[in-house]
């Protein structure tokens, strides 16, 4: 019998990731650990903080960093011409504020991967938590058009989720066999086709990258050829699949900080109700 490999595979969300920081903060205190795990957007900081073990930074970012009203609207606009600030967020709140410092990833015991669309190559690539650097780490969350475009190593990147937002065939391509998934969408969520305008101006903005408007028209489709993946993957029982069991009226930008609150308990809770799945997924061979 070959030896199972586990993955740990993490959607983005924006504040919908307060679901997913609740859920790790349950695999924390279950010392509960993964082969690999893979992170796209929010959810690449906040499986950052999972593979540190830092479970309190995992509610105080999701519930009341990321709600800071400086980060986005009127005040991000004059700072930095997009609707929402991640330098500053990340820079100012997170760094200096909050103290956040990704150093103890390079010596982390299990290893991630973060997914970062790379303008010049017009697709998605996965870097190393042990060798992400603190502005790959924020341009992971950097939505298109809503926010500014990084500069990292002479490389323009942006929110990998443009292609991949559940990373799962990453995780299957890697040679995990076993797959723990996480999402912040509810189960029977089905995401619409690209509004023709967003992708007219995704276009006219990213005039450098043709493949970055081709990628966002089809979106909906790279979304639902990941779900069936995981549907695939859990009918052969190789695969537990944890989302939203109630609603929430948490969006990807709005939120308050009870009803980001409501939602880390939820994500924790549907944790603790698929324990028994989860327990045996994972259990190693022998």
């Amino acid at each position: 019998m070959s030896k199972i490999k586990t993955s740990l595979v993490l959607e983005g969300g924006g504040l919908r990731g307060a679901y997913t920081a609740g859920a790790l903060t349950w695999l924390i205190d279950n010392n509960i650990e993964f082969d690999a795990s893979y992170g796209i957007s929010t959810g690449a900081v906040y499986l950052c903080n999972f593979l540190m073990g830092a479970k309190d930074a995992l509610k105080d970012y999701s519930v009341y960093g990321i709600t800071d009203k400086r980060i986005q609207g009127p005040k991000a606009i004059l700072r930095c011409g997009k609707l929402v600030d991640y330098t500053y967020l990340f820079d100012q709140i997170l760094a200096v504020e909050k103290k956040f410092d990704i150093t103890p990833l390079k010596t982390c015991k299990n290893e991630g991967f973060v997914g970062l669309y790379e303008l010049s190559q017009g697709k998605t690539c996965y870097y190393s938590t042990r060798e992400l650097t603190y502005k790959e780490l924020q341009a992971s969350t950097s939505l298109p058009i809503l926010g500014e475009t990084v500069i990292e190593k002479g490389r323009k990147i942006l929110d990998g989720g443009i292609t991949d937002m559940i990373p799962i065939k990453k995780a299957v391509e890697d040679g995990c066999n076993r797959h723990l998934i996480i999402t912040t969408k509810p189960g029977d969520y089905v995401r619409k086709p690209a509004n023709g305008f967003v992708v007219w101006l995704m276009k006219a903005i990213y005039s450098e990258c043709e493949n970055i408007s081709k990628d966002y028209k089809i979106r909906h489709l790279n979304y639902l050829d990941q779900i069936d993946t995981i549907k695939e993957l859990e009918e052969k029982k190789e695969a537990v699949y944890v989302y939203p069991s109630g609603k929430s009226n948490v969006t990807r930008l709005g939120g308050s900080s009870e009803e980001l609150m409501d939602l880390f308990k939820l994500g924790y809770s549907d944790m603790e109700a698929k324990r028994e799945a989860i327990e045996a997924l994972i259990a190693k061979n022998d």
